[in-house]
């Protein structure tokens, strides 16, 4: 009797496959056992080939060559994991095995390394599909019972597939054509210009940007404050000085009559479950965290602990299936800080509703949530414990019954003019009261209104008054105001921006379409997006905000204009989601793309724009002589050669672990030599020699060494190598 062999996508993940299959025995790139073989892919084993292999003319960059549109697109090993990909091969085409089971990550990408790695080696035997939600045993174990056949997910594979094609002929093409045109390390994608142009474009909205100033009036109405609301507009900003000065000097000193005290019930309903880039969200608003880090974090999570289900969602409810666990999930988080929360649950018994469970909103994964595991929070470290809290806290959160206020209206009438004040009971803190656990309130912000503007004032604890009361008023304040600028993204709002790029579209019927569905990108690859944008120098971080690089505002100047609207490509995204459903021809798709491919080479090529080095040196390259550039990447400042063609490159700063004993930031480790020192942006400056002696006094020079190494393996390069090898891809 033959064996089943089962490709997972990564070893740690073979591994725990191997367990729950019984497959002990270590063989070369795999686990044998007496009924499985399981094997794994290392990420991509197979990928698409790179332009040369269409030509000798691509091996050269020149704009006579572009566009670049091959008539069948060629698949090829990638050379770093081409000992894994053999191992696989000579397994799948081993005689004893029978049948394949694709166990690779459940999603579009999973499919696509999967299926590439079998047309690549040519398997030809009945293959299986494992589709499960989490890394568990137990998930494990229901997922091989219930196999399907993996003809279910050839569309999945057809829109991987498309993606995959159409990134390569705008991404390629357009690099070329930008980088030959301008000769600079220049870029540019499907999905990652529009992403930088709303970027871009935010950056000029602020410099527009005239502030204006404003007036509000406040009034003591004894004890309590109340403020002017105009009646017609419903305003409480007023830009006319002469006109607030007015209003002042006619209520001042006078006597006020309450003419509405309206009371009403309100309740807020709990958040809607995680999906990815919600989390992406909070895990940045709180944490200050990275989408690319937070992404990294759950899978974490997910594979490793696995103590939260698949995290690449984009779902935020669950389906019908899932009630049943709920219980044994709540079980396995009543622990710790969450014990009381959870044991509350069990005593109002678990309650369900469509704002949860909702089969029509999950495609391929239902929303992040707990698993059944059993959670050992000492065994996680500090980032994991933080974004397992915010995972957990909305699990509890959503099963927990509304947050309910009376909130009290108060109107005064003033010589004719209104003032209101506004004031709330809570009377059952319901799903909030989740987010008092540990430190700190950390209700979400969840784009949810009360009812009421916060122009009305702030909530505050109001008197009994009735209805024709009379009220005078002790003090009247003119409070002066200036109007803001847009604020700059944050990854937290970038992510929403991508995900409901509406806002950026003309055209009305297509931008409610756009809110509706996926946006630009999806959940699983918006952090890649914004991690490459950071590292090819267009945008950089100050604290939370995103600000983009001179070299990010020029690439936008030149590049073609209708690859900067995010319409094309959420439109694309919609296209990709028909095809995994079977509802719109693949080939149709990578046509349109080849087509526009042309389009964007021939607008680059007829363009008359400039583009200009604004960070030249006058320091010169030891290989062309030309200036080099100098930038910031993620682990300090290097120079850079301004010819893309030459590629010379050498860090000049280490941003390093070292914290400066003045102001405690990290300080850059600078110089060659005897020169070798550590700077700080307070001022603050010390020779390596003098940080040695200093901390040698407070540990061994071993750990002072193991401290320096681990400064130079963390190569400042990285970044720049890995948006060059993007670059010439």
């Amino acid at each position: 009797m033959g064996k089943i062999l089962v490709l997972a996508e990564k070893p740690s993940v073979g591994r725990d496959l191997a367990k729950v299959l019984g497959c002990s025995q270590s063989g070369n790139g795999c686990m044998r056992g007496s009924k499985y073989i399981v094997t794994w892919a290392l990420g991509h084993l197979v990928t698409l080939a790179d332009p040369e292999a269409y030509g000798e003319q691509y091996k050269t960059w020149r704009l006579e060559t572009l566009p670049m549109l091959p008539k069948k697109m060629q698949l090829v090993v990638i050379r770093q994991t081409a000992k894994q990909f053999k191992i696989v091969k000579e397994l799948l085409k081993a005689p004893d095995i029978d049948k394949l089971v694709i166990a690779t990550d459940a999603g579009r990408e999973g499919e696509l390394v999967a299926r590439w790695i079998i047309m690549k080696a040519g398997f030809s035997k009945p293959i299986s599909r494992l589709w499960i939600s989490s890394q568990t045993d137990k998930a494990i174990k229901e997922g091989f019972n219930n196999l399907r056949p993996a003809r279910e997910y050839d569309n999945l594979f057809k829109s991987a597939e498309c993606r995959a094609e159409a990134d390569w002929l705008v991404g390629l093409n357009v690099t070329r054509a930008l980088a030959c045109k301008h000769n600079a390390q220049l870029s540019a994608g499907r999905v990652q210009t529009p992403t930088l142009a709303m970027v871009v474009e935010r950056e000029n909205e602020i410099k527009r940007f005239v502030p204006k100033d404003y007036w509000t009036i406040q009034a003591d109405a004894g004890g309590f404050g109340i403020r002017w609301k105009d009646k017609a507009s419903g305003q409480t900003r007023l830009f006319n000085k002469q006109k607030a000065d007015e209003l002042v000097e006619k209520v001042k000193g006078q006597t006020g009559e309450v003419t509405e005290v309206k009371k009403e019930a309100k309740q807020e309903l709990p958040p809607l479950a995680y999906d990815l880039t919600e989390l992406q969200r909070d895990a940045n608003r709180k944490y200050g965290y990275s989408a690319k880090q937070t992404l990294g974090i759950m899978q974490k999570l997910y594979e490793t602990h696995k103590i939260v289900t698949y995290p690449r969602t984009d779902s935020r409810y669950i389906t019908d299936d899932i009630i049943p666990t709920l219980a044994e999930r709540l079980k396995a988080i009543s622990i710790g800080p969450y014990a009381e929360a959870a044991r509350a649950l069990f005593r109002g018994g678990i309650k369900t509703t469509k704002r949860f469970v909702d089969n029509s909103k999950v495609s391929d994964h239902h929303a992040i949530i707990p698993t059944e595991q059993y959670v050992n929070l000492a065994g996680l470290d500090r980032e994991e414990r933080n974004i397992f809290d915010l995972v957990v806290k909305r699990f509890i959160a959503v099963l927990s019954p509304a947050f309910k206020y009376e909130q009290t209206t108060i109107r005064v009438d003033v010589k004719g003019e209104m003032f209101i004040a506004r004031g709330k009971i809570i009377q059952s803190k319901g799903w909030k009261a989740v987010y008092e656990i540990g430190s700190g309130n950390d209700s979400p912000d969840d784009d949810r209104e009360l009812s009421g503007s916060a122009d009305d004032g702030p909530e505050q604890n109001l008197p009994d008054v009735k209805k024709g009361s009379k009220l005078k008023l002790n003090s009247v304040q003119l409070i002066a105001g200036k109007t803001k600028p847009p604020a700059r993204y944050t990854e937290a709002t970038l992510l929403t921006a991508m995900e409901h790029p509406g806002k950026f579209i003309e055209n009305e019927a297509l931008r409610e379409t756009m809110d509706k569905t996926g946006g630009l990108g999806t959940p699983a690859t918006r952090a890649d997006i914004i991690e490459k944008l950071f590292n090819s120098f267009y945008m950089e971080r100050r604290g939370k905000e995103i600000h983009p690089t001179s070299k990010g505002i020029q690439l936008i100047d030149i590049a073609p204009s209708d690859l900067k609207s995010p319409e094309l490509t959420a439109k694309w995204e919609q296209t990709l989601q028909l095809i995994s459903r079977g509802k719109s021809d693949p080939s149709a798709f990578v046509n349109e793309m080849k087509s526009y491919a042309a389009k964007l080479v021939s607008n680059v090529i007829s363009s008359t724009a400039v583009y200009k080095h604004d960070n030249m040196t006058r320091e010169k390259c030891p290989e062309c002589g030309k200036y080099l550039l100098e930038v910031n990447s993620k682990k300090g400042r290097m120079l850079v050669c301004q010819d893309r063609e030459c590629g010379y490159r050498k860090g000049i700063a280490i941003l390093s672990n070292a914290r400066c004993p003045q102001c405690h930031k990290k300080m850059e480790l600078r110089g060659e030599g005897e020169n070798k020192g550590f700077f700080c942006s307070c001022g603050y400056r010390e020779k390596l020699e003098a940080f040695n002696k200093r901390k040698g006094e407070q540990v061994n020079k071993k750990e002072v060494s193991r401290f320096l190494n681990r400064q130079d393996d963390e190569s400042i390069n990285s970044a720049l190598a890995d948006a060059l090898a993007k670059l010439k891809q």
